[in-house]
């Protein structure tokens, strides 16, 4: 499954990167902007967490033309006079102005790296809201962003992980160069896969897949695959719609009704 994510298949929707302190999924979310390139994509960055200069040490030369790095990494918190990018402008009007500034033949590819740094200084509610404008505004092809979770509290990672279409947990192996990917994905149908894949990372950012899918697609309509799916599903989805909606609605109480929604 996470040849074909990297190869584009999830058109449209919206991937985390999930990662700890055990294991980082920097090099991950680099071989996905490295294979947006290949397939001559233009993907924005919101960079946080390193400079534009290292994002780059990676990729090749020719392919980062078509890379659009927003800083976010020198001032975040809009502490000069002249601030690049702020978190406080994460917002779906100053996002859409910042893609649409550059001319693309069709939309592009939003990286955000990461959404923990967001989230430090944003509140969940306008995080989850934002995104969910922006993956029904058009303005962007996709959505991929690099989230911490041991970084936040379950419900906040819950909450962000609900909206994506994918999920990608990694987590280290024995090996020193081979890591675990723990891939939840979901389809329009309401069709929840789960796989388990080892993987490597090639020092041009190629993934190699040391092992086939461990876990078959299971229906959440099937009655009989519904537990199952709850328990392999509750760290990514650990509230009901329902639960997470008056979750929400009674400790934000300036949420918009539209937002909670949304959560339905």
């Amino acid at each position: 499954m996470l040849p074909e994510l990297l190869q584009g298949s999830d058109a449209g929707g919206f991937l985390i990167i999930q990662d700890s302190a055990g294991c980082s999924g920097r090099h991950l979310l680099k071989s996905f902007i490295n294979a947006a390139l290949n397939r001559e994509e233009a993907v924005h960055v919101l960079g946080f967490e390193i400079s534009e200069e290292e994002l780059k040490e990676e990729l090749k030369g020719s392919l980062t033309q078509r890379l659009h790095f927003h800083d976010a990494f020198t001032d975040p918190l809009g502490w000069t006079d002249h601030p690049a990018f702020t978190v406080h402008q994460f917002g779906l009007e100053e996002l859409t102005r910042l893609v649409k500034h550059t001319s693309h033949a069709k939309p592009a590819i939003l990286v955000i790296d990461s959404l923990s740094w967001i989230l430090r200084h944003v509140s969940p509610p306008v995080v989850c809201r934002t995104l969910q404008q922006l993956k029904k505004g058009g303005a962007v092809r996709a959505i991929i962003g690099l989230l911490h979770a041991d970084m936040h509290q379950r419900g906040a990672v819950g909450s962000v992980c609900h909206l994506a279409t994918s999920v990608i947990t990694v987590a280290p192996r024995m090996t020193g160069d081979e890591a675990l990917a723990k891939i939840t994905k979901r389809s329009k149908s309401g069709k929840v896969v789960q796989d388990e894949e080892i993987f490597s990372i090639k020092e041009d950012l190629t993934v190699i897949v040391m092992s086939k899918p461990s876990h078959t697609g299971l229906k959440l309509t099937d009655p009989e695959n519904q537990e199952s799916v709850r328990r392999r599903t509750n760290l990514l989805f650990p509230l009901s719609s329902a639960k997470r909606r008056k979750q929400l609605c009674s400790t934000q109480g300036r949420v918009q009704d539209e937002f909670c929604m949304n959560l339905m």
